[in-house]
């Protein structure tokens, strides 16, 4: 399980990427270089980096689910994702 401080730290970059995101998309129409630089480094969405939403964990994440692989099977074996099952043959 990551740290509390890195999983704050990743919630405030997501909430900075959002909140500048239509700024950050008019300086670079407009190809206004020097004022993007200014901008704050934590709103890229470059630096934004995918981790699982219950544990922070940042490797082995699964896009569809948001969640890392060890989360996804203990909560598929316990019953808790919808139309998962083991599979069996």
């Amino acid at each position: 399980m990551a740290k509390e401080s890195i999983k704050a730290r990743e919630r405030k970059r997501e909430h900075l990427v959002a909140k500048y995101a239509k700024k950050r998309a008019e300086l670079k129409a407009a190809a206004i270089t020097k004022r993007l630089i200014n901008c704050q480094k934590n709103a890229s969405p470059v630096r934004l980096h995918n981790r699982c939403k219950l544990t922070g964990r940042p490797k082995g994440y699964m896009r569809k689910f948001g969640i890392n692989r060890v989360t996804f099977r203990e909560m598929a074996s316990a019953g808790k994702i919808p139309g998962i099952t083991k599979s069996s043959w």
